[in-house]
């Protein structure tokens, strides 16, 4: 039986942030039929994690992303 969206996402979030960038570019990459797409979203990824990486952009904190995110949807 293949895994449920919630376990998949359970074990992503445990994930590196390194590595959670690398597992989106490649679900993107799966969905992207045009290569322009493909190199557009990559070059975004590398873009934003460089920025976390130099310190010029900071991370959130899960529990925050999830609750602003919660607040913008009410």
């Amino acid at each position: 039986m293949p895994a449920s969206l919630a376990t998949v996402e359970s074990q992503a979030l445990e994930l590196s942030p390194e590595e959670r960038v690398e597992l989106a570019n490649r679900l993107l990459s799966s969905l992207a039929a045009n290569s322009e797409i493909e190199e557009a979203w990559s070059a975004e990824v590398e873009r934003r994690l460089a920025e976390v990486e130099s310190g010029r952009m900071a991370l959130v904190p899960l529990e925050e992303a999830l609750s602003r995110a919660r607040s913008s949807l009410r």
